[in-house]
């Protein structure tokens, strides 16, 4: 069930893939089961069928991270879990609602968070290739919301995908049988999670020929 999961491996698959990137979901808000957090396991559940392995942080989760303190060294156990994971993740997905043109506070601060990986040997989200998606009730606020993650992700070094989701919520997202109200919403996902794993499956290829020439 989509948005249930909050940490913890949701796929191994491989499907034979020599590869198998780790891509790892952030998305939600504080209602449980919401219309964003379900479209993060949709994204990361194409991405497992492009043999990809899924590790998803949902709205739960995020609602139980402290606000980010830069001096405050003590990490709590789920601060931990999210920074190992963004360490080892090859792609990210980050899904947000558009909360007045900009990012929901719980997914802002999930961000903050990765400043910890500051003096790693891959900074930040250097070569990590980050799939966003932004659901809100209107085009503006999608349209907004997503250029201001784009501004996010680059200063954290990452690589926006250059395809990025905007969903318009505003005539519902799924049927009382939760499927989406709209088939292009599941082809605009299946196209970002695409463009995510194969951003890995290039670095990954371009960083094993260097350590080899």
């Amino acid at each position: 069930m989509h948005g249930t999961i909050t940490m913890g491996l949701r796929s191994d698959r491989t499907d034979g893939a020599a590869f198998s990137p780790l891509i790892v979901g952030i998305g939600g808000t504080s209602r449980p089961a919401s219309g964003t957090e379900r479209i993060v396991g949709l994204t990361l559940d194409a991405a497992a069928r492009e043999g990809a392995r899924i590790q998803m942080f949902g709205g739960e989760f995020l609602m139980r991270l402290p606000l980010y303190a830069p001096d405050q060294r003590q990490r709590t156990p789920e601060e931990r879990a999210l920074i190992q994971a963004v360490r080892q993740a090859d792609g990210l997905v980050i899904a947000t609602p558009g909360y007045h043109g900009g990012m929901s506070g719980v997914v802002k601060n999930a961000l903050d968070l990765i400043e910890d990986t500051a003096a790693d040997e891959r900074a930040y989200l250097d070569g990590v290739a980050v799939g966003l998606i932004v659901v809100a009730a209107g085009w503006q606020a999608a349209g907004t919301t997503l250029t201001s993650m784009r501004s996010t992700v680059h200063a954290l070094r990452g690589w926006p995908t250059p395809f990025g989701a905007a969903i318009n919520s505003s005539g519902g997202l799924f049927t009382n049988e939760g499927r989406l109200v709209d088939p292009s919403i599941q082809s605009a996902l299946d196209t970002l999670a695409n463009q995510v794993v194969d951003f890995a499956r290039w670095r990954n290829t371009y960083a094993q020929a260097r350590r080899s020439s």
